[in-house]
């Protein structure tokens, strides 16, 4: 699912302020890298951590594939990817692939005299936009679905990711859910081979720029950037056929419809869920790390971090505006924490209690 590939990265130390995040004497020194969505996450998890455990987090945000190649290469203590990698992955690279937190991929629309979650839009109309099928705002299409809105005859001006990334894969996921045409035609990747005449940007703050000074942009971007930025959000028609906007109950309620919370198996894709208030493109996080640890004692006090972070993070988790995973999926994420090991296979001793 996952390829390796070369990527240049922006090294980003997180350090919320510098009384929090000092590391003391005997303070552990954790490194992580990939996922640029997850990164206020991982910060404000750190801040928190990092008031009553000496701890300093530097996290380089770049990602998902660039997560992967910086833990197989032994630069990180823990990659970051929004997509999870497969059971033969994991097997192959004698890799953990644990979720950490859930949030949603959000399209936002910069058209005049139109309010944030005003405009609706279904799946297949959302696909045929991206594919430049539908390039006016006025199309019969979308003000079918719009009464009551007056919308310009005015060109859509559809701006994508160039770079590989995990929101990508998530929302074209939910793309070739709903469209045949879009699966057939486009799939789902880390990175899309985009219709022509898409306006192709590299990174978040440039999609940011771009949208806001182009009248009529349509883009999409992960909940927390979206809010953030206080970009123009649309509501989506659900699988349930009810229309919904982005925010912590309606992921959640997705995760509830989902094998996530039935079974635990979050390997499954959060996109396109049952369940009348759920977004239609809600996504995980997910750290990857070495089922056997390269430096036990560095790996023990990852662990530790981490740990802390599902039992006692919540607060810090809905501060950056993702939702904290269902208890059994945290339960099963325990248990495999539990099962890290030293180079010999004995499981490393270490405790939650040390922590809590």
């Amino acid at each position: 699912m996952i390829e390796i590939n070369m990527f240049s990265a922006v090294r980003i130390a997180i350090l919320a302020t510098s009384a929090l995040l000092t590391c003391a004497a005997n303070g552990a020194d954790i490194k992580g890298a990939g996922s640029a969505k997850a990164e206020p996450l991982y910060a404000a998890l750190a801040a928190a951590y990092a008031k009553s455990h000496p701890m300093t987090l530097t996290y380089q945000a770049s990602n998902s594939r660039d997560g992967l190649k910086q833990i197989n290469a032994k630069a990180v203590d823990f990659g970051a990817s929004d997509v999870p990698l497969s059971a033969e992955e994991r097997k192959v690279a004698n890799m953990l692939c644990l979720p950490t937190a859930i949030s949603g991929v959000v399209p936002v629309v910069n058209i005049a005299g139109v309010r944030k979650g005003q405009l609706k839009l279904t799946g297949d109309v959302l696909a045929d936009i991206f594919a430049r099928k539908i390039v006016s705002w006025n199309d019969p299409r979308v003000t079918a679905l719009n009464a009551g809105i007056k919308l310009p005859d005015q060109a859509i001006t559809v701006i994508t990711r160039t770079e590989s990334s995990g929101l990508t894969y998530d929302f074209t996921d939910y793309l070739s859910k709903v469209s045949k045409t879009w699966a057939a035609g486009f799939g789902r990747d880390l990175t899309i081979k985009w219709a022509a005449g898409v306006v192709p940007v590299k990174g978040h703050a440039a999609l940011v720029s771009a949208f806001r000074s182009t009248p009529g942009a349509i883009a999409f971007a992960d909940f927390h950037h979206a809010k953030e930025n206080e970009l123009n959000y649309v509501l989506l028609k659900n699988r349930d056929g009810k229309y919904v906007g982005p925010d912590a109950s309606s992921f959640s309620s997705a995760v509830r419809n989902s094998a996530w919370n039935k079974s635990a198996a979050y390997e499954e894709s959060l996109t396109d869920q049952a369940g009348a208030s759920s977004w239609p493109i809600t996504a995980g996080t997910f750290i990857l790390m070495p089922q056997k640890a390269r430096n036990p004692e560095q790996a023990i006090a990852m662990l530790k971090f981490f740990a802390w972070s599902f039992a006692a993070g919540e607060a810090a988790i809905v501060k950056t505006d993702f939702v904290k995973l269902p208890d059994n999926v945290q339960g099963r994420v325990f248990g495999e924490l539990a099962g890290v090991t030293d180079n010999a296979g004995v499981p490393l001793r270490w405790s939650l209690a040390d922590v809590l």
